[in-house]
């Protein structure tokens, strides 16, 4: 998973990992590992660092949207949703 394609392709695959409809948090989470170690076997770190920035630059798209849509500055839905 050299490619950034490829990377881009795992991205909904671990979202997906984790939202569905059938969700379970042990399952899902496994699920999620599963694909991130894939990532690093086929690619190394260039790859789990290319999966990371994508989706961080997916997260902040997602944000950017629903604080536009609340009326809130974005810094502002991080700190709601990324609250320990």
């Amino acid at each position: 998973m050299t490619d950034m394609d490829d990377t881009r392709c795992a991205v909904p695959r671990v979202v997906m990992a984790v939202v569905s409809d059938d969700h379970n948090a042990e399952v899902g989470e496994a699920a999620v590992r599963a694909i991130v170690g894939e990532v690093a076997s086929i690619g190394g770190t260039d790859a789990l660092e290319a999966l990371v920035v994508e989706l961080a630059l997916k997260v902040a798209e997602l944000v950017e949207r629903v604080a536009t849509e609340e009326g809130l500055a974005a810094v502002d839905v991080v700190d709601v949703l990324l609250v320990d």
